[in-house]
């Protein structure tokens, strides 16, 4: 059993990006510019925004982050929005959600010029992943696929099960194992709440991509000898042996699992490092106008 190291992937890609950017700079180009909109206090959305910008730190990008009341209108924030889409220093922006629920999250995200829309979750963005065209995708399946990737792991050909069918995660992730690509060339399979024969259906495949966000959901008794196992699952289960009360728990059964798979990503270090590293890659190609001019 391999484990699938996301940290120091993610830190390795951060390297990459920093020295591109340096390079860029030197030859009397722009640094890349990242900004966030974060609305309220939720205490992930603090973390996860902190963090970004730490990222753009270490990735030498300038960062801007506007901070504003979970009493805000939606009016405003969508003047906000306008702004960023509006100044030409901005390369790139992200809203963090969720947002209050006076705030309709999809107006918000259709608000966001698509050109600067470096999380990847504007309909043109997800349309054009669909088809296979140029596009900024969103940070999670691309970070996935990135691992792949690294770790020269053979899809082609292979049989794919994705847990769960989220705008986000399992139907971006369908999409690109099963395009024309490396990683890719899958056969697919989404099964989600109302799926049946679940035990069976994921028996059967080469690679597992679990992303239902249940605890535990898989177990050794659903993966077969030799199985690649991507775990996205970061829930917050009670554990009174840690001083903040709690440990991030994955979909998959770790310590049953592990022995029978040939890769396995951890909980926490796996997925989580390369969703940050991710949107780090798409306001590089932001910056640089790689994909919209």
């Amino acid at each position: 059993m391999t484990l699938i190291d996301g940290k120091a992937t993610a830190a390795s890609i951060k390297k990459e990006i920093a020295a591109e950017v340096e390079q860029i700079v030197s030859r009397g180009g722009k640094r890349p510019h990242l900004a966030a909109i974060l609305v309220g206090h939720d205490g992930g959305s603090e973390t996860y925004v902190k963090n970004k910008v730490l990222a753009c730190e270490e990735c030498g990008f300038t960062s801007t982050l506007l901070r504003f009341e979970d009493d805000i209108t939606e009016e405003f924030l969508l003047k906000q929005v306008e702004k960023l889409n509006n100044d030409p220093d901005v390369d790139g922006f992200i809203v963090q959600l969720p947002l209050p629920k006076h705030i309709s999250e999809q107006k918000v995200t259709m608000a966001i010029d698509y050109r600067k829309d470096v999380d990847g979750f504007h309909p043109i963005n997800v349309g054009r992943m669909a088809i296979g065209l140029p596009c900024y995708i969103s940070a999670t399946p691309l970070g996935i696929t990135d691992l792949l990737a690294r770790y020269n792991i053979e899809t082609k050909g292979k049989k794919c099960v994705i847990l769960g069918r989220s705008n986000i995660v399992g139907k971006p992730m369908a999409q690109l194992m099963m395009q024309k690509r490396t990683p890719g060339d899958c056969t697919v399979t989404v099964l989600h709440s109302h799926s049946q024969n679940i035990k069976e259906e994921c028996r059967q495949a080469d690679i597992i991509i679990a992303a239902m966000g249940v605890p535990n959901f898989v177990t050794a008794d659903m993966v077969k000898p030799g199985a690649v196992i991507i775990d996205v699952g970061t829930t917050r289960v009670p554990d009174s042996s840690r001083k903040s009360g709690f440990r991030l728990n994955g979909d998959v059964k770790f310590d049953e699992v592990a022995d029978k798979c040939s890769f396995i990503t951890p909980v926490p270090g796996g997925v989580g490092p390369m969703t940050i590293c991710s949107l780090m890659k798409n306001t590089l190609l932001a910056g640089k106008k790689a994909i919209y001019e």
